[in-house]
């Protein structure tokens, strides 16, 4: 319970002080804007392959990946379906839905969780290298590839678009490091790590100063999308999670505490810098990551007395 409060207890500080400089304007206009672009295009690479450089690509294929992997696929793909057929989104709207609905907090909350509650930072691992390698560059491709009708780029350049995205690039260089066993001299590793430790506090300073002079969350017209959003994350996420590791993939005790736990982390902040950076769903990227970090607290404290 303490790394999740701890947890929590970070990330609030750190939105608190971008609320704050975007209050005083002490940055100047615009400087939330720039520091979503700093951490998307340089310092998030950086970060992911770093990442997954140090990590085990077998991770990605272990048995809780069923319960993680599905809970996150079903759930994204189940906001998709709801918000075509109901409201009609168009497909960049129903990308950042779709990975609002599905996408964890698996770095600044998941490995600080997973260590206090769970004794194992590698219960983390599987979704983070889920959601890196698959659910990020398909979700960014849609984003890339939203333009206005009559502008539509030519379907080579669609194709090859996950190759041009910064996040993706930095995720195959960091599973290529990782399967080559390559040693990254100090020459370069050091200034990828000075570079990677901006991606957090960046992302997190610019969220905090989108939130002033904001209209309330899932306020207005957006706030069916935001509601279905949030359920979905919070409530059904971890609740597939828990019935597909149970009784798909087998597991009990720990293991699937870890699966379920994992999938109940509120919406990472990078699905809004995604957002941001394209232009496309930010205030519902906003608004559900800011009320599934507020919401999912309890659940999390919930599913591990219940299954502790």
């Amino acid at each position: 319970m303490n790394g999740v409060i701890g947890g929590f207890t970070a990330l609030v500080a750190v939105i608190a002080v971008g609320w704050v400089l975007g209050r005083t304007g002490t940055l100047g206009v615009g400087a939330g804007p720039v520091l979503s672009r700093l951490s998307y295009f340089v310092a998030t690479p950086a970060l992911l392959l770093l990442t997954l450089a140090g990590a085990d690509p077998a991770a990605l294929l272990s048995a809780a990946l069923v319960a993680t992997a599905g809970s996150a696929v079903l759930s994204g793909l189940a906001y998709a379906a709801l918000a075509r057929w109901r409201w009609r989104s168009p497909p960049a709207q129903l990308a950042v839905g779709g990975l609002a609905s599905s996408y964890v907090n698996a770095g600044n909350l998941g490995i600080p969780i997973a260590v206090y509650v769970l004794d194992d930072a590698s219960f983390v691992a599987p979704v983070l290298l889920f959601q890196v390698l698959v659910m990020a560059p398909v979700g960014l491709a849609v984003l890339a590839g939203s333009h206005p009708a009559g502008d539509a780029p030519a379907r080579w350049r669609l194709l090859i678009q996950p190759l041009r995205t910064p996040v993706v690039v930095g995720c195959g260089l960091g599973v290529l490091v990782a399967a080559t066993g390559v040693d990254l001299p100090a020459l370069v590793l050091k200034p990828v790590e000075l570079t990677a430790a901006l991606a957090v506090p960046a992302a997190l300073l610019a969220y905090g100063m989108s939130l002033h002079g904001a209209p309330r969350p899932a306020s207005g017209d957006g706030a069916a999308p935001v509601w279905l959003a949030v359920g979905l994350k919070i409530v059904v996420q971890p609740a597939l999670a828990y019935a597909l590791g149970r009784w798909a993939a087998g597991l009990s005790g720990v293991a699937l505490l870890a699966v379920t736990v994992t999938s109940a982390l509120p919406t990472a902040q990078n699905v809004f810098v995604y957002a941001s950076s394209y232009d496309r769903g930010t205030l519902l990227a906003r608004d559900v990551v800011l009320l599934t970090t507020v919401l999912s607290g309890p659940v999390l404290i919930g599913i591990a007395v219940l299954l502790g």
